[in-house]
């Protein structure tokens, strides 16, 4: 993921429901919870984690029972040092005191709390990249020290894998082609990192590659799913028995082709959020719905530009909601005029936010109509809107208009199947309109000529384009 080029924006709930998300997590909640239960008698090692005659009782101040109530103790303690809420009074002595940020999860603002469930993220996601117990295990010696060098584990390779997983889902999430909110199938994630985008039939040393992958992330996701990170439904333990294991009861006949028994995961909101946050820490251009709200009209058309559709038109909607409708109307027609590449895209974008306004922008429209750039938009518009009186354009404001709203296609949607009928309906409808296309005085004028040369599936028609481009170029000195 290059961090130059801007990622789709995502819609963000609101941060005082966010917020409320991030207390409720377990970890936050346990972590919190031992940060006031924590006093003058507690003790902690030279790293800060409780010592080990103390994790009993935190255990039981959390409600935890179980083989494993001691090791979610540790956790959350753990947490509760790295997040601030506690801090280390005396290192020689070990014993702490409530953190500073102990009561912004209280008094704080939203904003305040999100920051702190941030710290807390950031630790989860440091022990999601660390191998797991059994491994640290095979690898100790004999003098009890890890020797990492038996580990086939390289920390920061670890943590560029994770970070490139959960970069993938982010996209999946935020990109209108994907799942949006729904769960993502752990093999097509972790195929995602694993396989290459030009290879048509992964080898089985690939898909081995895949399946281990597959597995690392189930024991990822299932850390960070307790962060409020992501929601995780693990691998099905069937898939992973021992088939020659006698000891093991026959099991039900399961669906082969189930693809959920294979993991399934989805980002929440809180979570996000938290990616979103880590994006831009890292330099990269994450936008979020509502980032142009207080900006002028030639930053919503521009920034708006390599939106999808939905999400043009839900920060289009954000926008309008701040601004008197008749000067909105007057400040984004201003806004749409120009000769420059970006031009044409938004002048489309103009024409669908004034559609949003509705008739009470009919008098900045009406302004224009004589306007060289914009009147053919406002001819269309008022048209759509069933206003009376709207004059008929002259051919050549047709003909400019045509190819200002190719141009504007093209960038919006590349050669989509809708721009190739849009431009195979625009040849059979008019049998002359290459000989007269080429004339039109407009940038674009060449490159949407050669737009149609190559997307006009009949080869005698695409000829004919692709001449009237080579003659609007040299008409235009290029």
């Amino acid at each position: 993921m290059s961090d130059s080029s801007p990622l789709p924006p995502v819609r963000l709930h609101p941060e005082a429901e966010l917020a409320r998300d991030a207390l409720s997590t377990p970890l936050l909640s346990r972590a919190a919870l031992l940060a006031r239960w924590a006093g003058p008698d507690t003790r902690v090692d030279a790293g800060a984690a409780l010592v080990e005659e103390q994790l009993p009782a935190a255990a039981q101040a959390l409600g935890l029972t179980g083989e494993d109530a001691a090791g979610y103790a540790s956790e959350a303690w753990r947490v509760a040092v790295d997040a601030g809420l506690v801090e280390v009074v005396d290192e020689e002595a070990g014993t702490v005191t409530a953190g500073e940020e102990l009561a912004l999860l209280t008094g704080g603002s939203p904003h305040d709390i999100l920051a702190v469930w941030l710290g807390a993220l950031e630790t989860v996601l440091a022990d999601a990249a660390v191998p797991d117990l059994d491994e640290l295990m095979d690898a100790m010696g004999e003098g009890g020290e890890v020797d990492f060098s038996r580990l086939d584990w390289n920390p920061e390779a670890e943590a560029e894998f994770l970070d490139g997983v959960l970069g993938n889902l982010y996209l999946l999430t935020a990109n209108e082609d994907g799942p949006g909110d729904g769960p993502v199938p752990l093999p097509a994630l972790a195929a995602s990192m694993i396989i290459p985008g030009d290879m048509d039939e992964p080898t089985n040393d690939v898909l081995e590659q895949v399946s281990d992958a597959m597995m690392r992330l189930d024991d990822q996701f299932r850390l960070l799913e307790p962060i409020g990170l992501v929601a995780y439904q693990p691998v099905d333990e069937a898939l992973m028995a021992d088939p020659d294991d006698g000891a093991a009861e026959p099991a039900a006949p399961v669906d082969e082709t189930d693809v959920s028994r294979y993991g399934m995961v989805r980002l929440t909101p809180l979570g996000l959020y938290g990616l979103r946050a880590r994006l831009l820490e890292a330099g990269f251009d994450a936008p979020a719905v509502g980032d142009l709200s207080d900006k002028g009209a030639d930053a919503l058309l521009d920034g708006s530009a390599g939106y999808g559709s939905r999400a043009a038109l839900a920060e289009t909607e954000y926008w309008l909601a701040h601004r008197e409708p008749l000067a909105a109307a007057r400040e984004l027609l201003a806004a749409a005029r120009g000769s420059d590449p970006g031009a044409p895209l938004r002048r489309l974008r103009c024409q669908q936010a004034l559609s949003l306004v509705g008739a009470q922008a009919e008098p900045a429209v009406r302004e224009i109509l004589d306007d060289a750039e914009l009147g053919g938009l406002a001819r269309v518009w008022l048209s759509e809107l069933g206003a009376a009186d709207v004059p008929a354009p002259s051919e050549d404001l047709v003909f400019w208009l045509t190819i200002d709203t190719l141009a504007a296609q093209l960038a919006a949607e590349g050669n989509s199947e809708e721009l190739q009928a849009l431009v195979e309906g625009l040849a059979q409808q008019h049998s002359g309109f290459f000989a007269a296309a080429w004339r039109v005085d407009h940038p674009a004028t060449p490159d949407v000529l050669e737009a149609m040369g190559r997307l006009h599936p009949d080869k005698r028609i695409a000829k004919e384009a692709r001449k009237a481009a080579f003659k609007a170029r040299s008409q235009q000195g290029g």
